[in-house]
């Protein structure tokens, strides 16, 4: 399974301008094959902070997600918008299990 998380920090009042074309993406993107969970959050003390987690199959499932329509309209979205740092990692699980 690989995971991307981190966050995405845009100015104070800018998730609003785009909040439509995020609810668009995340609904896209769940329906993509290979797409585990695709999440954003937004952040209940920072304004304009916004915490994403995703899980994948596959870096396959990953890579065609990167290249997909909705995915352009969304960075088209986000230069419309003040973005200040966007700090995401991948990481690839071996294993994973329930928390007892």
């Amino acid at each position: 399974m690989i995971t991307v998380s981190g966050t995405l920090r845009l100015s104070p009042g800018d998730l609003e301008t785009v909040r439509e074309e995020a609810k668009a993406v995340i609904a896209a993107t769940r329906a993509e094959a290979g797409c585990r969970v695709y999440s954003f959050a937004e952040d209940l003390v920072e304004p304009g902070l916004v915490r994403i987690y995703e899980e994948w199959d596959s870096r396959d499932d990953l890579a065609r997600h990167g290249k997909a329509d909705h995915i352009a309209t969304w960075q088209a979205a986000l230069k419309r918008v003040t973005v200040l740092s966007r700090d995401l990692k991948v990481s690839e699980i071996a294993a994973s299990e329930p928390l007892a």
